[in-house]
């Protein structure tokens, strides 16, 4: 029961000290000034507190009452969260435009979930089974993509007295258990304090791949299911827009997409773009699988360390039922600015670059969270959350403090370049300086399907590494002092960063590219490589290759529907070796 404890001594933008709060504890909740502002306790010293206020603050003063829940910051957990769209501490965006218009009142209190809807819950156990934490109750179809299992909260197990099955709201009681304790009462709805980890039997290393259907990301820098990536890179580097790519086609079965402190225009693009997407996997609008958490720039800024806690609660909620949640964040960086602000505000010692001596500890907690999972429960389901946060360093200076941090933790690096987004070569990851560890797990999990991958990620990569050493002495003693082979190096590796590597997001065909046409598409540049060096051997010169009229049906291979592929593919080969054997008989 909430009850007014203290009083408002000092108000700081975002940071408000309240004394009188000597019963209080860390993380609790309380709520702010005659408006009821949310807050969160974030430092107890005596009886004065000091309290990060989700919300702003102007016109709170001294002498206001500060009230205090005793609860820590939690989030609701139930159907309706898919398609929702939240702030950064749960509060349904849609619902508070519908009460109160364009706006956000300050103080406004609406129910994270909605208590009215009712939910057809189908029971899978019966009465007089023993069910424990993680055991599936029953389910309700939420969307026609998802079922959400309702599980057995964690800490409860006991013999089912009672399930009922039927129209339900998310407060009313689907299950009776008898547990050692006595009677307890299950409802469809959970609350988890969001800077608690939620409960799982194991932990185990991402093997699986996770594929993206961007082409640079699946061959060069790969991702494994349960994985952890960074993006970093400059203002106007395509950070958003991959995000977006990897939202909207990776092999996840969930997205959660938190806009953590960038410009709301990008989120809109967000709302705009998702409804209308159609989903590979159901054919239906991508918004059946995705919570996002609008947590712009023009929001106060405690709120954005608060919106990855909620993103990553809700990921592990839906992890627990065994499905793979991806989890993006964008960015990470305006929400270390967070962290910075109310550090200074505290009078905390600064550590490089003003930021806090904890910004490691807190980054890695949030990224330790994701990972495959043996869930609690008898079925002992297996969940994985993937998360890929934005890095936005100042200049694309990746020595900062927030992108060194990132990079000691997180397995993939993939770093934009502004060199290449001025030439407008997108996505531009950088290929010279990105890395994935999981390379070797997934280049073996490829290889079972595909027997030449390794050989093929093993060229690409030496001939790209090989065209900026030729390009270094192209410039300093000219394009005509390479060898034939040289020039064949070069053009080789012209064809994969135009043809392959360079993917354009707002093409209906190239957006996305299955491993199967990855594979097709790298066999058909690798025998163009093959052939072009077994016709120098035999005495062609590279002139005669340069213009050959099979270089430009190769480019524009990557623009034929999955569907075609496969027949058009094995006929473009098929004439690339005959032009090169045309040109041996010449």
């Amino acid at each position: 029961m909430a009850k007014v404890t203290g009083k408002i001594v000092k108000v700081s933008g975002p940071l408000v000290v309240a004394s009188g709060m000597k019963t209080a504890q860390v993380y609790d909740v309380v709520l702010v000034g005659d408006k009821q502002i949310i807050g969160e306790i974030i430092e107890l010293r005596d009886d004065l507190a000091s309290i990060q206020v989700y919300e702003e603050t102007a016109g709170v003063g001294p002498g206001e009452p500060v009230t205090l829940t005793e609860e820590p910051l939690s989030v609701e957990l139930g159907p309706g969260l898919m398609e929702a769209i939240y702030d950064g501490i749960q509060r349904p965006l849609t619902s508070i435009y519908e009460l109160h218009g364009t706006y956000i009142p300050v103080g406004v209190q609406v129910p994270k979930l909605d208590r009215k809807r009712k939910w057809n819950f189908i029971k899978t156990v019966k009465v007089g089974e023993e069910v424990e934490e993680g055991d599936e109750l029953g389910y309700v179809n939420e969307t026609p993509a998802v079922k959400h299992l309702i599980l057995v909260p964690p800490g409860v197990k006991g013999k089912v007295t009672k399930i009922n099955e039927g129209e339900f709201t998310l407060e009313e009681v689907i299950a009776e258990l008898e547990t050692i304790d006595g009677k307890k009462e299950l409802t469809m709805l959970q609350k988890w304090p969001v800077r608690k980890k939620r409960p799982y039997l194991t932990k185990k290393p991402p093997k699986e791949a996770m594929v993206t259907g961007q082409r640079v990301i699946d061959t060069l820098f790969p991702i494994a299911s349960g994985g952890i990536a960074a993006i970093p890179g400059p203002f106007g580097s395509g950070k958003t827009v991959v995000q977006h790519q990897l939202a909207k086609w990776a092999d996840a079965d969930l997205i959660v997409y938190i806009g953590c402190g960038e410009r709301g225009n990008e989120m809109t693009d967000v709302l705009m773009e998702f409804p209308k997407l159609v989903d590979p996997k159901t054919g239906l609008s991508l918004m059946n699988r995705t919570v996002l958490i609008a947590n712009t720039s023009n929001m106060p800024v405690a709120a954005r360390e608060a919106s990855m806690y909620t993103g990553i609660t809700i990921a592990e909620y839906f992890r627990d039922m065994g499905y793979r949640v991806a989890i993006m964040a964008d960015s990470t960086s305006r929400w270390a600015e967070a962290l910075r602000e109310m550090s200074s505000r505290l009078e905390e010692m600064p550590g490089e670059e003003g930021y806090p001596a904890y910004l490691a500890s807190r980054l890695s907690d949030f990224y330790e969270r994701a990972g495959v999972v043996v869930t609690l429960g008898k079925k002992k389901r297996l969940g994985s959350i993937t998360a890929i946060g934005a890095v936005s360093p100042p200049g694309g200076d990746t020595s900062e403090p927030v992108s060194q941090a990132t990079l000691r933790i997180v397995k993939v690096f993939w770093g934009l370049s502004a060199s290449l987004a001025y030439k407008r070569h997108f996505p531009a990851i950088d290929w010279l300086r990105s890395y994935s560890l999981y390379d070797d797990d997934i280049v073996k999990h490829h290889s079972a399907s595909f027997p030449y991958w390794k050989d093929y990620v093993a060229l690409l990569k030496e001939l790209l590494q090989d065209e900026a050493a030729l390009l270094e002495i192209v410039r300093l003693v000219g394009i005509d002092s390479l060898s034939q082979k040289d020039r064949v190096k070069l053009h080789a590796a012209q064809m994969i960063r135009e043809d392959y590597l360079h993917q354009n997001a707002f093409h209906a065909v190239d957006t996305y590219t299955s491993i199967e046409k990855q594979y097709g598409m790298l066999d058909l540049i690798v025998t163009w490589f093959k052939e072009a060096n077994l016709a120098l051997d035999e005495g062609v010169e590279y002139k005669q290759m340069e213009n050959l009229a099979v270089n430009e049906r190769i480019s524009h291979i990557k623009y034929v529907e999955e569907k075609d592929f496969d027949k058009q593919v094995k006929a473009l080969k098929k004439d690339v070796i005959a032009a090169f054997n045309n040109l041996k008989e010449e």
